[in-house]
């Protein structure tokens, strides 16, 4: 299979956010996005060279020339099982944007998933390129972007409704990160777009993390915007990003 993909890393840590926070992955971080997120905290940039772990969670790396092949990956997802038989509980593809690389994934991942369950992290935007890939993803974790700590415009919601339909039924999750500058207005809107599609769908409300390491949002805010989401959901979690706090990648 020729098709390639532009990877920025490949690693192994515990899954910090949404709804399989704890887990071990290996993460597969591609490179380039649709949006620039205020909030973002990821180096997605093109470069000439994939870092790659050189043993699971070991944190050291090596370089790999651009792009990386189906069968490096494959090669490496097999090393990975024999080395720590039975501590990855999935792969997790990231960004970025891994829906900027439908064509390739789309070839990619039913292979991928004969090794390991897939996981799809995602800004929720590109609900037709979604639609390329869907078929062998076993999980989906998709952000809705708030203006308060996003800097993307409320048009974004749009998208997001359109991409949460195509998405049912293939373990779908909402993430939003939400800081002391997020008004209630923002959450109902979220809610709003849940309960007209799935009103079980997990919603996972994230605190921000400032560039210091700082939570962004006291908790006097971030419960008062808890108790109004869950006054419309049932299944509202409030999760911090685990792996900053573990210091891990």
């Amino acid at each position: 299979m020729s098709e390639t993909l532009q990877v920025s890393e490949v690693f192994s840590s515990i899954q910090g956010e949404g709804l399989l926070a704890g887990r071990r992955q290996i993460f597969v971080r591609l490179t380039g996005c649709n949006l620039d997120c205020l909030c973002c905290d990821t180096n997605f940039a093109k470069t000439d060279i994939c870092k790659l772990e050189s043993r699971p969670g070991s944190g050291d790396f090596i370089d790999l020339p651009q792009p990386l092949t189906l069968k490096q990956l494959t090669s490496v997802i097999a090393d990975w099982q024999y080395l720590l038989p039975g501590a990855h509980h999935s792969i997790s593809f990231t960004g970025g944007e891994p829906l900027l690389q439908s064509d390739s994934l789309a070839k990619w991942f039913p292979e991928i998933q004969k090794l390991i369950p897939v996981h799809l992290e995602t800004n929720g935007t590109m609900h037709e390129a979604l639609m390329e890939v869907i078929g062998h993803v076993d999980f989906i974790s998709m952000d809705m972007k708030l203006p308060s700590t996003s800097g993307c415009t409320a048009q974004l919601l749009e998208l997001h409704r359109l991409f949460l339909k195509q998405s049912l039924g293939n373990n779908v999750s909402v993430k939003i990160v939400v800081g002391e500058a997020t008004d209630s207005l923002e959450v109902m809107q979220v809610c709003d777009i849940i309960c007209s599609l799935n009103r079980a769908t997990p919603l996972f409300m994230q605190p921000m993390t400032l560039s210091d390491g700082r939570t962004g949002i006291s908790s006097t805010r971030i419960l008062c915007l808890q108790e109004l989401a869950s006054s419309m959901l049932p299944d509202v979690r409030v999760i911090p990003q685990m792996h900053k706090l573990l210091g891990l990648l």
